[in-house]
């Protein structure tokens, strides 16, 4: 089963079950899955679709911090629930020790000298980690590593 399917099968389910809070977390990723398939005008992949809630969850991290900031403590834990849940449908993610292990790994293939090869070292790295972790993550490791 796609993660597209499973999305939509688990959206059924929770409107069947009157979970509110599941049912609009799902309507938003398919919103978003759906303005995608759009956009590049075919379905989409899971690698895809992993992509796009990458996306929601770096989002949703932002605007907590931005409403943490702004008092709206209510709002925060809100997107930071949705954030939660968003992580449930991604594969599971990596440790900034594994991240960092992988991350040597790729520096030693490279043979990297310092930050001016961030970009080698990301654009190698990545699709090695990808759906496992997230980008701003791994360019902090990255970042301390090359210095």
């Amino acid at each position: 089963m796609s993660l597209v399917e499973k999305i939509s099968q688990d959206l059924r389910n929770a409107m069947k079950g009157r979970d509110e809070f599941r049912t609009s977390c799902l309507r938003m990723v398919k919103a978003a899955i759906k303005n995608e398939q759009v956009a590049r005008g075919h379905e989409l992949k899971d690698e895809e679709v992993q992509s796009i809630l990458q996306s929601l969850i770096r989002k949703g991290r932002d605007a907590a911090k931005e409403f943490r900031a702004g008092n709206r403590e209510s709002l925060a834990i809100k997107e930071e629930k949705e954030v939660e849940f968003f992580h449930e449908y991604l594969p599971k993610q990596m440790s900034p020790d594994e991240i960092e292990s992988v991350l040597k790994e790729v520096i030693a293939q490279i043979s990297a000298q310092g930050l001016k090869d961030l970009g080698k070292v990301m654009k190698a790295a990545m699709p090695r980690m990808a759906g496992k972790a997230q980008g701003k993550e791994v360019n902090e490791i990255l970042g301390r590593l090359l210095k």
